[in-house]
């Protein structure tokens, strides 16, 4: 079952791999238009197709580009009345002839719509009445019978892909823009909390350079952020966790002689006030921490932990 399963991703991953040698101009054209146009994209397909399309919306509408996805069936029973003149349409069937997909192609003609297509067949009649077309042809479906839609329906999934892709590129989408659209859940909240909002400014554990490691271990122990800053006329001077405790107590002779100017760690990770969740996350990982002092000006103003980043 397991070389099942790797030959099938191996088939596919040819598949999606030959798509670049199908790209035309007419992908150019397509992000240009969209880039430049006041209307929505929307994204038609029946069927499997249809499945992909949704997916394909989603993406759009979530990078920065306005779209939704329109049922080809319901259209032709009365939701083209959701279509307006700047839209543009991105319809999908791999065979080019899926009578749904052909039927809303005339109303489109009429109201001069932007009609883009993304099938396997550029002979075939949707691709033909397309003012651009995109091949997703593939030579074999992932379905033992080369019957069921995989590889096709996979390869029209990264050409919606790569359109979104471009299109993130050509309007320099940010993440600040990105959690615009993404407000709920953990991935809102690390895209637009900042490091202010969620940050420990009250009764932070700090020691002079001169404690002793009696005073420095009840210090620790009761903020339980399982360390503590040495701090010398609001200067900086290092930190002190619990780690540098365990270790210094190897030293069971001279255990209980050392200070903090013994035991710190000099130039601790520091991060900004206003630095955004992402940034903490990303800093405590690349540095295998799990604490940052806040500073506004250079100066202390608070701790924030891994365990505040709602991961």
């Amino acid at each position: 079952m397991i070389k099942i399963a790797k030959k099938t991703f191996e088939l596919q991953s040819k598949q999606i791999f030959n798509l670049s040698n199908n790209l035309t101009d007419d992908f150019n054209k397509i992000l240009k238009a969209i880039f430049n146009s006041n209307g929505k994209v929307i994204v038609s397909g029946m069927g499997k197709s249809g499945i992909i399309g949704k997916k394909i919306a989603a993406t759009f509408a979530s990078t920065g580009t306005p779209s939704f996805f329109l049922h080809p069936a319901e259209a032709y029973h009365g939701d083209l009345g959701m279509i307006e003149k700047d839209d543009i349409l991105i319809l999908l069937s791999n065979s080019g002839e899926t009578d749904e997909v052909l039927k809303i192609i005339p109303f489109l003609k009429n109201q001069k719509n932007t009609i883009f297509s993304i099938t396997g067949n550029p002979s075939s009649t949707l691709a033909k009445n397309s003012d651009c077309h995109l091949n997703i042809h593939v030579s074999q479906e992932g379905c033992p019978l080369n019957l069921a839609p995989m590889s096709s329906t996979t390869a029209t999934l990264v050409m919606g892909d790569a359109i979104a892709v471009a299109l993130m590129k050509m309007k320099s989408f940010k993440d600040k823009d990105f959690a615009q659209f993404h407000p709920g859940g953990s991935l809102g909240r690390r895209l637009l909390t900042r490091v202010k909002d969620v940050m420990h400014n009250k009764n932070l554990p700090i020691c002079s350079l001169s404690d002793n490691i009696k005073d420095i271990i009840k210090i620790i122990s009761s903020s339980r952020f399982g360390l503590s800053i040495v701090m010398e006329q609001s200067t900086i001077m290092g930190i002190i966790t619990d780690g540098d405790i365990r270790r210094a107590m190897d030293d069971e002779v001279n255990f209980f002689q050392f200070s903090a100017n013994d035991l710190l760690t000099k130039n601790p990770k520091t991060i900004s006030l206003d630095a955004k969740l992402t940034d903490a996350q990303e800093l405590m990982t690349q540095s295998k921490i799990n604490s940052l002092l806040v500073l506004e000006k250079n100066k202390l103003v608070g701790i924030i932990q891994i365990y505040d980043l709602g991961l």
